[in-house]
């Protein structure tokens, strides 16, 4: 007789490990199984060296405000991602003072700052800042054109830039660098020291299949199956063929579109040490909102460092350790003619792909220089990052590229799915916690689990702001 669990989470990376953890937290007796392919958890779009290490919270990220026609900016997602990280601020708040979670392993305090060139991009920051430093999530965001303040800010990004170019930032101080690598870790630690939680590395999932009780059974690597009420995808860009393959029919609507990521990497630590903060550029007209460059302070595995990109690449893998054919593998009749409206109907994506592919040394210099004009190139090396898989869903107007996350579920609640990129990570506890509410809804409902939530969550119920200067004094930040 196979094996049971209460649950059975597929990826030992961020988003399973803060699952774990949430339904540990909700009801300690669960018997959780994590299954990872790989060596060890965290080895994939988690690492740290594969992703930006951003708290995204749309303090200075210009992608999440997009400009409209006349002129002002919309704020509703920026509004959304703020709260979701702050939920996460909460989340590690409340299990540091616990003394569960040594938050300075992972969480380090790097100002968030928006910098952009020439009068049109000038104007575009001004109202930018107009509109959310009057909003109570984005109070503390400063403006400056003042060059002397803005070589305070950020020196290496001043150093040799003509006087004659007009330029602007905004900056706000309580932004974070996160290594959600070392945070999985920590999460998936207690787990294992307390018993509730079996992690299995090297262990990869062949198939799903639903049982005539309504559990799933799960058939593993080798051969052996186990069986469980509850099945989380949280695998990155390996959750969509697993839940192509569950069948349930919510999967039908999905397919994805693989990009890959590269970094230039400072290797001249004294220059690596001379800034500190996350620089955020604007994307060029045309381009897509993943193509925002930025200059990033990084601290992974305790070590600091300098970053700036991304460059995207193309590659059929849908995992940075996974096969060329995940690509065609995932194609199905119900989502080839959504992925050919897609390649159709987004040109500009598919040009800014083949001109990425194309681009030299002398070209990646180049962008460099327009947030560091003093930059050499023998400072800077070329590192390959994560691979993200873009979500391309079918709706009523044909094939969508979506580019976020989204939370696919069966309509029992019995399997979910995370599918789709940024701000992923950033805002793994609030998705998390849609789970929650999407397939444990009838417990989640009961007087424990709220009276759980709300310890959890001192916000619980209310505003997540109004817990914003107890997040702010249990981390530090």
């Amino acid at each position: 007789m196979a094996d049971r669990y209460d649950a059975v989470l597929v990826g030992a990376g961020i988003m399973g490990a803060t699952l774990a953890a949430l339904l540990h937290e909700l009801d300690p007796a669960m018997r959780l199984l994590m299954l990872e392919r790989l060596d060890g958890p965290a080895l994939e779009s988690s690492a740290a060296a594969n992703n930006a290490g951003t708290g995204h919270a749309a303090n200075c990220e210009l992608n999440y405000t997009p400009q409209q026609a006349d002129g002002s900016v919309a704020t509703a997602k920026a509004l959304a991602i703020n709260a979701a990280f702050e939920r996460s601020l909460e989340f590690w708040a409340t299990l540091r003072e616990r003394g569960a979670l040594d938050t300075p392993a992972f969480l380090n305090s790097v100002p968030h700052i928006s910098f952009v060139w020439g009068q049109g991009d000038v104007a575009f920051l001004q109202q930018r800042h107009q509109q959310l430093s009057a909003l109570p999530a984005f109070a503390g965001m400063e403006w400056s054109t003042d060059r002397s303040e803005l070589s305070d800010w950020m020196p290496l990004v001043m150093q040799g830039r003509s006087a004659s170019e007009p330029v602007a930032a905004t900056r706000i101080c309580r932004g974070t660098d996160v290594d959600f690598g070392s945070l999985t870790r920590l999460y998936l630690k207690d787990l294992q020291r307390s018993g509730a939680l079996e992690l299995r590395t090297g262990c990869e999932v062949n198939d799903l299949t639903r049982k005539s009780n309504g559990d799933w059974s799960v058939q593993l690597s080798g051969g052996e199956r186990v069986q469980t009420p509850f099945v989380f995808l949280g695998a990155g860009g390996g959750a969509l063929p697993l839940l192509q393959r569950s069948g349930i029919p919510e999967a039908k609507a999905f397919a994805g579109f693989p990009v890959s990521g590269q970094w230039l990497v400072c290797g001249d630590a004294e220059l690596a040490n001379a800034h500190l903060a996350k620089v955020y550029g604007k994307a060029k007209v045309g381009a897509p909102p993943m193509s925002v460059p930025h200059l990033d302070t990084r601290f992974i595995n305790g070590e600091r460092s300098l970053l700036f990109g991304p460059f995207a690449g193309f590659s059929t893998k849908f995992l940075k350790q996974g096969s060329l054919l995940d690509l065609p593998r995932s194609v199905r009749p119900g989502n080839l003619l959504p992925m050919l409206q897609v390649g159709a109907g987004n040109f500009s994506l598919v040009q800014y792909l083949i001109n990425q592919l194309r681009q030299s040394p002398e070209e990646r210099l180049e962008a460099l220089q327009q947030f560091l004009p003093q930059a050499k190139a023998s400072d800077w090396s070329l590192s390959v990052a994560g691979q993200r898989v873009q979500i391309i869903k079918n709706g009523p107007k044909g094939g969508q590229l979506q580019l976020g996350t989204e939370v696919v579920a069966a309509a029992d609640g019995s399997l979910a799915a995370l599918l789709g990129a940024s701000p992923g990570a950033s805002t793994a506890v609030t998705i998390m916690l849609e789970v929650l509410e999407r397939c444990f809804a009838s417990r989640l409902a009961t007087p424990a689990w709220q009276e759980q939530l709300k310890a959890l969550f001192p916000s619980w119920g209310g505003d997540v702001l109004s817990s914003r200067s107890r997040n702010t004094a249990v981390l530090g930040l």
